[in-house]
């Protein structure tokens, strides 16, 4: 069966190179470095590495503390970090700087995945979340390197998909030495799909375990006062392509309801700040965005944040915060930040990337849930005008973090018993 799979994979490669030569028409960076995507790099590399993959930036934050703390356990170690995206490349270096290597996950090639082992004789592999690559798997264990799954996730949908290649991917996880899933539930569905009930645990999520620097409210803050004139403001976090629209829609109502109100806004894709700017312009509102390094006015109605990696102090700056990628069927995105800022959480009805941590927030009374941009309008409003309401919904948020916190130990215990 893996045999097969490589020959598609094979056919399939002009395809791929196709499609990040589309791609790369909104987002330049998918025509680069694509000798690293097919593991060809130049000169040898001395030293093994501690392998860490992260898809893009959601993973990639989630790792930064498991990381940072590996670095600090083992100073004299290199690790090596790899994403499949050039937004998490692009993280990935403004966190860790030249503290740690970065290349592009090669395809699931055989020839590219023996090179890119070979190169870099990684003593450990540790992939974040839902990643499952049979041939990069089987070599693997063919070269005795541990492979972990950590923060392991399956949502029913992924599981109902990786069942249609039920053979493939039980061969593929029998090569795996240790799943860490998140819950129970995520534990049971990679045992349906044939992982070995002794290699599974259950370590819990390790981005409950996020720090908030301490300085963190002081800069929020500041900005509240400086930049956005210490106006009501929510912020709606990682949009998606039709999910702006809904977003502005919702923008309108609250307008009519509270004039001072301002929306930040945060696409989630780099490549969509401009096409966002305009939707903005064309429904007559009054932009800033963040790279023009100007302070909001009285009459600005929209900050948009066209600059990655400050999500979380932009967050921490808000009165409310909608998390995207849930008004549309995306799944939904991390709803801890905010949360553990003490800020008020809303998010839409497609969240199955996060279906137990929503579950779990609404049973805490720690979020809302909304339906469409009519109850999106209607909840930041009351939200706005009830001062109780928000700072009750902040603390429980901010509670519910704190219990779940401790996925880190285990993990980082995990892979000390892992590495040679």
């Amino acid at each position: 069966m893996r045999h097969l799979y490589s020959v598609l994979l094979y056919l399939l490669a002009p395809v791929v190179l196709l499609k990040l030569l589309l791609r790369s028409r909104k987002a330049p960076a998918y025509r680069q470095r694509w000798n690293e995507r097919f593991a060809c790099y130049s000169g040898n590399h001395k030293k093994e590495v501690i392998w860490f993959h992260t898809v893009s930036v959601g993973e990639a934050e989630a790792a930064f503390p498991l990381i940072r703390v590996i670095q600090n356990r083992y100073p004299d170690q290199p690790i090596l970090i790899t994403t499949t995206t050039p937004t998490g490349s692009d993280r990935v270096k403004a966190v860790f700087e030249e503290s740690v290597e970065h290349v592009y996950l090669p395809y699931d090639l055989p020839d590219a995945v023996s090179r890119f082992l070979s190169h870099f004789k990684p003593r450990i592999a540790v992939m974040m979340e839902t990643e499952i690559w049979p041939n990069l798997f089987s070599q693997c264990n063919r070269q005795k390197i541990p492979l972990l799954i950590i923060n392991a996730r399956l949502s029913e949908k992924s599981t109902r998909g990786y069942q249609k290649l039920k053979k493939l991917t039980e061969e593929a996880l029998c090569n795996v030495s240790h799943i860490a899933a998140r819950s129970q539930n995520d534990a049971d569905r990679f045992i349906l799909l044939g992982a070995r009930p002794a290699k599974v645990s259950v370590a819990g999520n390790i981005k409950f375990d996020l720090k908030l620097p301490a300085s963190l409210r002081e800069q929020a803050e500041f900005m509240r006062q400086s930049l956005f004139l210490q106006r009501p403001v929510w912020i709606a976090a990682s949009t998606h392509e039709k999910e702006d629209e809904k977003v502005l829609a919702a923008f309108s109502e609250v307008k009519q309801a509270i004039p001072e109100a301002l929306l930040v806004l945060v696409p989630r894709h780099p490549e969509r700040f401009e096409k966002v700017a305009e939707l903005c312009k064309k429904r007559q509102f009054s932009l800033i965005k963040r790279t023009e390094e100007k302070t909001c006015s009285s009459k600005t109605d929209i900050f948009l944040l066209n600059t990655m990696g400050e999500l979380k102090l932009f967050s921490t700056a808000a009165d409310i915060a909608f998390v995207g990628g849930s008004l549309v069927p995306t799944g939904g995105h991390n709803v801890l930040e905010p949360a553990a800022a003490g800020v008020p959480v809303l998010f839409g009805p497609h969240m199955f990337n996060f279906s137990e941590i929503a579950e779990l927030l609404l049973e805490k009374g720690a979020a809302i849930q909304i339906n469409n941009e009519k109850e999106l309008a209607e909840e930041v409003i009351n939200l706005f005008e009830h001062a109780e309401i928000r700072g009750e919904l902040g603390e429980k948020g901010q509670i519910f973090v704190e219990e779940n916190r401790g996925a880190l130990k285990k993990l980082e215990a995990l892979l000390a018993e892992h590495l040679p």
